[in-house]
């Protein structure tokens, strides 16, 4: 299982960290020998709103994977309407899951995987996802098979063990989740 990570100026850091650490954890645990992932951006650096920076691995590469990952944060108001972005976005289109935390889902929507599937966002941008979906759902996580969407900045912990279940199984999950000292049920 091979996973970009996008990340991208102006993103909520959390969305991305709480969701790479337990799936990146399925590899560095020893539950799945092939899991890869790539950190992919758009731009050489981002520099989250804090001023953190991040280089990624990869940048304006296609987002050729299994499985995409889109976090959010307020710069999405901006990258919604970057259509460049948006274009280089498009390219996981053959992806198997397309994932998004908070409102990654409005990018996963401007770039059309949301179209007629229920989803979620961060609660105070339910309505800047309506037009790009079916229904928005206030629910922490919305699986609609090859789209999965989650609502606010913590739901990416949640997120991020909900796939770990989905792709190795419970019992991975709650290894994952116990020795992250993670309680929340999922």
């Amino acid at each position: 299982m091979k996973v970009a990570f996008v990340i991208f100026d102006g993103m909520t850091t959390l969305d991305f960290v709480g969701i790479y650490d337990p799936l990146t954890r399925l590899k560095t645990m020893g539950f799945i020998e092939d899991f890869e992932w790539d950190i992919c951006a758009f731009t050489r650096e981002v520099i989250d709103p804090a001023g953190l920076r991040i280089t990624p691995q990869k940048v304006a590469q296609p987002l050729t994977c299994d499985m995409v990952v889109v976090p959010g944060g307020y710069a999405t108001r901006k990258l919604v309407d970057d259509q460049e972005f948006i274009r280089w976005l498009q390219t996981a289109r053959d992806c198997k899951f397309k994932v998004s935390v908070c409102t990654g889902s409005v990018l996963l929507g401007a770039a059309g995987f949301l179209e007629g599937k229920r989803a979620t966002t961060h609660r105070a941008s339910f309505d800047e996802l309506r037009p790009f979906c079916g229904e928005v759902l206030d629910r922490r996580i919305v699986d609609e098979g090859d789209t999965i969407t989650a609502r606010g900045v913590t739901s990416a912990i949640d997120l991020g063990l909900y796939l770990c279940e989905k792709l190795a199984g419970r019992e991975v999950r709650e290894r994952i989740q116990k020795q992250m000292d993670y309680e929340r049920d999922c």
